[in-house]
């Protein structure tokens, strides 16, 4: 039997009454812990350790090239509703046909950590953090799949752009000018909340809070030439809405036309509040500054 690669291991998570793979993903990363206690005593003539587990926990990770589903997703972290997970083997066109193998599980998670990474000239990524809820299980058959369209379309970082506003009241129509990097990280808080009536060793994770930030970057000024109508917020505007120390009004959309300026459908919106800025001075090298916004409130998917 031929090596098993890592194409032919996938995550399947649940919608509906079916199971769908993560479409285009690169990477896939799968983590049992058993939480330990030292049990040796005063009765323990040896020096060594004993180590005895006292709860167990789990988590997955993926990484994938689709971000045409930032809407969905970022509704379910929105929602606090958690998933119900698989990893398998899979086989069959586009490997998602799952064969129930003997090493696949099944669970319930949280998913406690996306990042959305939109970057100038590269193929836009997203990152998945889920953190087991309960216990896993072993699969007696496999799963009902729905296939997930497989396609060579890729999201290049360019054609999405943050848009901020200089207050909290207007509708954000200025891009980022020169920018160059941009990603969205939302964050769920998990507390443990097994107690002694829970059965068994797994631990039981509920969310407690929900935070996001956005972190972009640009040169301090380019050298191009730019034929849009559309305005830009410069480093100077940056330092600006810092210096005023209040939340501004922000939108991540598509974008097209002169400059990649104009605003097309708008992926997600909210507030945020500037919590660093850095500029960045190399020698020989193009000066660039960079940014962390921090969420103020909720996001809204959408406009």
């Amino acid at each position: 039997m031929a090596t098993l690669k890592g194409q032919n291991i996938r995550v399947l998570l649940q919608d509906g009454t079916k199971f769908k793979v993560v479409g285009k993903s690169t990477n896939a990363t799968i983590t049992l812990t058993g939480n330990t206690e030292d049990a040796s005593t005063k009765d323990d003539v040896a020096m060594a350790a004993k180590p005895e587990v006292v709860s167990k926990s789990w988590s997955v990770s993926v990484e994938s090239l689709d971000v045409t589903d930032a809407g969905a997703i970022l509704t379910a972290v929105k929602s606090l509703t958690p998933f119900t997970l698989i990893w398998d083997e899979v086989s069959a066109a586009d490997n998602q046909t799952a064969l129930a193998a003997t090493f696949a599980r099944k669970g319930t998670a949280y998913l406690n950590d996306v990042t959305f990474a939109w970057n100038d000239r590269e193929n836009s990524t997203k990152s998945l953090q889920f953190t087991g809820s309960g216990p896993l299980e072993k699969l007696s058959t496999a799963p009902t799949m729905e296939l997930v369209t497989v396609d060579g379309a890729y999201t290049k970082g360019q054609f999405v752009r943050l848009f901020l506003s200089s207050d909290n009241s207007t509708t954000p129509a200025k891009v980022i000018a020169a920018a160059k990097q941009l990603s969205l990280h939302v964050s769920m808080t998990l507390e443990d909340a097994t107690t002694k009536d829970t059965t068994g060793d797994w631990q039981i994770q509920e969310p407690t809070a929900l935070s996001y930030d956005i972190s972009t970057g640009a040169l301090v000024r380019s050298g191009e030439t730019v034929t849009s109508s559309v305005a830009a917020q410069d480093l100077a505007s940056i330092e600006d809405i810092y210096e005023a120390s209040v939340p501004v009004k922000w939108q991540i959309a598509n974008v097209s036309g002169a400059n990649n300026r104009t605003k097309g459908a708008v992926i997600v919106s909210g507030s945020v509040t500037i919590t660093s800025l850095t500029l960045n001075t190399p020698n020989r090298a193009n000066a660039d500054y960079s940014a962390t916004l921090s969420g103020y409130g909720i996001y809204t998917v959408g406009a």
